[in-house]
């Protein structure tokens, strides 16, 4: 089973997230901010992370750049950024960490499910 890992600091989304993918089959662990995002990747190194952007404590990018500098390329997972704001330069900048797509707020249950599959 595929473990997806959602870093999200709104509950409503994070509970919406987890409850689609959970019901899509996948197994799926939750953090309320990029600090408990960083320490579930490091220590259960999730197949897939999706993560908000704007988040307080440590953002989206930050997590990325810190998981970036901890593990090794080949054993990152993939990123897949939500957010709300649709600037190119923000596209960018999170592509170029390695962010692998974006999914926008808001956005719909046959979206996400089509973005996640593995």
């Amino acid at each position: 089973m595929d473990t997806v890992l959602i870093v999200e600091d709104e509950q409503g989304i994070r509970e919406t997230l987890q409850e689609v993918l959970e019901f899509a089959g996948y197994a799926v662990l939750v953090a309320s901010n990029g600090k408990e995002g960083y320490d579930i990747i490091i220590n259960e190194q999730p197949d897939l992370v999706l993560c908000d952007v704007n988040m307080p404590k440590l953002g989206g990018f930050e997590l990325l750049e810190a998981v970036n500098q901890r593990l090794k390329e080949s054993s990152i997972p993939p990123f897949l950024f939500l957010t709300a704001k649709v600037e190119m330069e923000e596209m960018r900048y999170g592509m170029s960490l390695g962010a692998d797509d974006y999914i926008f707020k808001p956005f719909s249950v046959n979206e996400v499910l089509k973005t996640v599959q593995l």
